[in-house]
């Protein structure tokens, strides 16, 4: 698995289908109230069979590497599902998705599909941004008698509070791409001019206070 060739590559199709927007000029508001160049929306990325196929793949080979005892393929609701079911497919393994939290009704499930106790779980998510969601799965499973060996996803922005959350869960994350590569790859094929290349790099340093 080429690393740097597979993040350039996840990078160039996730601008192509505009799953990720660029705007250093005129930010968004994340509902954390984070005022952020970049705004990443990879639910698009389902409506590209061919783009979803390799990100699929890519994943598995992700998790081959990385956690070759994996037992279980877990999916994060509702952005992780479709992922996590492309992945159990290439790896032939059974696959569960975990809800924010548990039903009102019926059984009150939080976990659908397999979480039996002592599974070597690997939970999917298509974004991290402070892995507050995937996180919560990883709570999920392990109260349900699972053994979250670790996570992947799509793109990660890197963020610092992000680094600190999976280090306070002792959960390791591997992502296909992030931050740095995405800016570079959105460079070089002239989707942001090299001045914003300087605002995108200091929003990097210190997402908390650019922009205030």
């Amino acid at each position: 698995m080429d690393k740097l060739a597979v993040a350039n590559n996840i990078a160039g199709q996730l601008l192509k289908i505009k799953a990720v927007t660029l705007s250093p000029k005129e930010p968004f508001t994340w509902a954390s109230g984070i005022q952020s160049p970049i705004y990443t929306d990879n639910r698009l990325t389902i409506a590209y069979p061919d783009f979803r196929q390799t990100i699929a793949h890519d994943l598995a080979d992700l998790i081959k590497e990385h956690y070759p005892d994996v037992e279980v393929i877990g999916g994060v609701a509702t952005a992780g599902i479709p992922h996590a079911t492309g992945v159990a497919n290439v790896l032939n393994l059974p696959l569960n998705y975990v809800r924010p939290q548990k039903k009102d009704h019926g059984k009150k499930s939080q976990i659908e599909g397999r979480c039996q106790k002592g599974d070597k779980v690997v939970l999917i998510d298509d974004l991290i941004s402070t892995g507050g969601s995937i996180l919560k799965a990883v709570k999920a499973v392990r109260e349900e008698g699972g053994d979250v060996i670790g996570t992947v996803a799509i793109f990660s922005y890197g963020l610092p509070e992000s680094t600190k959350n999976f280090a306070d869960y002792d959960t390791k994350l591997f992502t296909l791409t992030d931050f740095p590569t995405m800016i570079e790859v959105a460079q070089k094929q002239d989707y942001v001019e090299a001045t914003d290349m300087e605002l995108l790099k200091q929003w990097y340093q210190d997402p908390e206070s650019w922009g205030k």
